[in-house]
């Protein structure tokens, strides 16, 4: 049995000291969950992906992204999905699935993502939090951003991932199974 302390609490995730039975400190990132979509516009005959440009703080410029967030306390997945897909690029989905999930630095942070694919997206525009207000769209043909995820073109490994579990599954032009 370990011994667990929240070294710092903030809005989004605990900083957590951990003992174990042998005296070994541990340092974790205790985090809700989070999600990313996989948003599916179809344009002219053509299928895109939703991908947003957004200030990321940590690495000092800007990244080309999925769209994601992070739960809310007892928030189901696909509602985060839901949310976050208005708020930042602005469309509702009429079709979510889930694909699958991931830890994302499971050495140091309990933070698993859950990755979900929308279709059937119509404008829907909702209030962002404070710190998505330097949000651009952009799409970007699907098999060339899926080429580009297998190229390593992206910086955020979401992105990466999510983008090459959808070419992984076979996604026909509607976002369906072929």
């Amino acid at each position: 049995m370990s011994n667990t302390r929240v070294v710092y609490h903030t809005h989004a995730f605990d900083f957590v000291e951990m003992t174990e039975a042998g005296g070994h400190p541990k340092a974790l990132v205790r985090h809700p969950g989070s999600v990313a979509i996989v948003p599916l516009l179809e344009r002219d005959g053509q299928t895109y992906v939703v991908l947003v440009r957004q200030t990321r703080f940590a690495t000092g410029g800007r990244l080309l992204e999925l769209p994601a967030g992070t739960r809310e306390e007892g928030e189901e997945a696909e509602v985060t999905a839901r949310r976050e897909l208005t708020e930042e690029v602005g469309y509702a989905a009429g079709h979510i699935e889930r694909l699958g999930g991931f830890y994302l630095a499971p050495g140091y942070s309990s933070e698993f993502m859950h990755v979900f694919l929308a279709t059937e997206l119509s404008e829907e525009k909702a209030e962002g939090d404070e710190d998505e207000v330097d949000l651009e769209t952009e799409l970007v043909p699907l098999a060339e951003a899926i080429a580009r995820a297998g190229r390593g073109e992206f910086d955020d490994v979401k992105t990466v991932a999510a983008l090459l579990m959808v070419a992984a599954r076979g996604t026909d032009r509607k976002g369906g199974k072929e």
